[in-house]
């Protein structure tokens, strides 16, 4: 059942209008609009990466239309950090107003700045740390530093007149992250005593008991992996994974390999992450890609793109033999991610790729080589303890995370009024430490299509996946412009279904006697007979066929 939409009224003097434009029941696209006194500021801006039943889609974007006119009233983007479904949207969006000032830690800066790069850009960015507090427009900003899979991660504690919110990204509370940067508890418990009037918490890993394990645990099991394997080793990982990266720099220097980054994403990202010292390598580890085929089986680990079983990637290329690297006997194969929703199969279909191939493949299913970046329910619990907000809005992950999420807020004591489930599109507005739905806009998928954005629609991709999983079928006739009689044809012709034409030679007559009676009928109108075409062929077509090819009818007036 869809959501009614209707829009909020107009902003009561002296509150704050939160609307989450991308986020909400999907781990992907993140962005939210926050509005107090007239202006506008925007937390991240991110890609949701395309599901097998969108063929052809490279990228899925925040619905911006809300903001389409009101770009004056924008005063600052905050990104909160630096992975794809924050930022991989950020170029589109100053597509709109290329001159809207961006604020984010060194390293998300930095990544984005290469992002936008490619787009021919140049952002407004100022670089800002956790601690340091600053004015964006009406919106008074502390920034508070939280660990995840990515270094330099920011919360946003947001402060207006109407109240103070606190924005957590992507956060868990990892005890010993590899750079010995903490999430700041001591700042959340500042905040908790200040009033926390609405919290934006991390949903991902809410369904999950306990505290995620912390990230030193996988580095052991790593260098171990790599001991046993007299093949080549081969890691796929995100790219910005710059954690991941080091731990498998680190066991490949203890094992004697050295390391060859694949894939451009890979390259430039650890790139970019050594030269601002986030990455730290031994010297003589790294080496060139061109240059690792002179380097001996047991001595070589690839990093590459591709864990998430995306098809142009290295690993599928891999998997399909359609990469210089081709996987065999005494080779290793470790996917250290986890599985975004939706991934599942595409995954499963590159384990098994490469397993027929010969090599030993590690994952999360049969070793410890990856742990979450997200907080689980035990962490999620220390903060609303900690924080004591009175009013939560769930954000960043599908439906069944919001609402595990939103059960342990009322778990810590939060009335389930106070607890909001909300989706993209819906309004939350807040004056005076109370919190309520306004609105509901009409959110949608914006589809990046080739250098097309937003000109895919559902219905497009209805099509597409009827051309790919049904077939197509055409039918071509010419009629007499003034008696409607058949003077050639029909003739048909179909792709992607197995019968030969020929056996659409006893649907000819069907489509001839239809054709027939609509003439006598007076109907001269070549839609009304394409039409007429299109159901005589569709239906015989799913009687005797059991498809439901895309059908294109052209009748052709003589």
């Amino acid at each position: 059942m869809s959501t009614p939409v209707f829009d909020p009224p107009e902003l009561d003097s002296g509150a704050l209008r939160v609307t989450p434009l991308g986020g909400l029941g999907e781990v992907g696209r993140n962005m939210a609009m926050y509005e107090f006194d007239g202006k506008i500021l925007i937390i991240d801006c991110g890609v949701l990466f395309p599901e097998e039943h969108q063929p052809g889609v490279d990228l899925i974007l925040p619905d911006m239309e809300a903001l389409r006119g009101r770009l004056d009233d924008v005063v600052g983007l905050v990104l909160t950090h630096g992975h794809e479904d924050h930022i991989g949207a950020v170029p589109y969006l100053l597509r709109l107003r290329e001159d809207i000032p961006i604020y984010g830690s060194k390293l998300t800066l930095a990544l984005t700045a290469a992002k936008l790069k490619e787009h021919r850009i140049t952002p407004r960015s100022t670089v800002v740390r956790e601690g340091e507090k600053i004015s964006v427009g009406p919106f008074g900003l502390e920034f508070v530093a939280v660990n995840h899979s990515i270094p330099d991660a920011l919360a946003i504690a947001i402060r207006t007149e109407a109240g103070l919110v606190l924005h957590t990204g992507d956060f868990k509370m990892d005890q010993l992250p590899l750079d010995g940067r903490l999430t700041d508890l001591r700042a959340f418990a500042r905040l908790g005593e200040e009033g926390v009037d609405l919290f934006l918490p991390d949903s991902t890993n809410a369904e999950v008991p306990g505290f995620t394990p912390t990230e030193r645990q996988i580095g052991p099991v790593l260098e171990q992996v790599m001991s046993k394997t007299t093949g080549r080793v081969i890691v796929a990982s995100f790219s910005s994974h710059v954690h991941r990266v080091q731990q498998v720099i680190d066991a490949a220097h203890i094992n004697g390999r050295r390391v060859a980054l694949l894939g451009r994403s890979m390259v430039r990202n650890m790139t970019i992450a050594e030269q601002l010292g986030y990455l730290e390598v031994p010297k003589g580890t790294l080496v060139d890609y061109k240059k690792s085929g002179d380097i001996p089986d047991d001595e070589i680990v690839y990093m590459s793109t591709g864990s998430q079983g995306e098809p142009m990637a290295v690993l599928s290329r891999m998997a399909n033999l359609d990469h210089a690297i081709e996987p065999g006997e005494g080779d290793t194969v470790i996917l250290a991610s986890s599985l975004i929703p939706g991934n599942e199969n595409a995954v499963y279909r590159v384990i098994d790729g490469l397993t027929k191939l010969g090599a030993n493949v590690v994952h999360k299913a049969n070793a410890k080589v990856h742990v979450s970046g997200h907080a689980s329910a035990g962490e999620l619990l220390y903060c609303y303890n900690i924080l004591k907000p009175k009013n939560v809005l769930p954000v960043h992950g599908e439906y069944r995370h919001l609402m595990a999420n939103a059960k342990v807020a009322q778990d810590s004591g939060i009335p389930e009024s106070q607890t909001f489930i909300a989706e993209n599109g819906t309004s939350i507005d807040l004056k005076d430490g109370e919190a309520w739905v306004s609105g509901q806009l009409d959110i949608g998928f914006v589809y990046v299509d080739g250098s097309t954005v937003g000109a895919i629609t559902d219905a497009d991709l209805k099509d597409r996946r009827v051309l790919g999983e049904e077939g197509f079928v055409s039918v071509i006739i010419v009629v007499d412009a003034k008696t409607g009689q058949i003077v050639s044809g029909p003739e048909i012709h179909a792709r992607g279904i197995a019968e030969d034409d020929k056996v659409f030679d006893k649907v000819k007559p069907k489509i001839v006697s239809a054709l027939e009676e609509a003439a006598q009928k007076g109907v001269r109108d070549n839609h009304a007979l394409s039409q007429v075409v299109r159901r005589t062929i569709g239906r015989w077509v799913s009687q005797r066929l059991r498809r439901r090819p895309m059908i294109v009818p052209l009748v052709i007036e003589a």
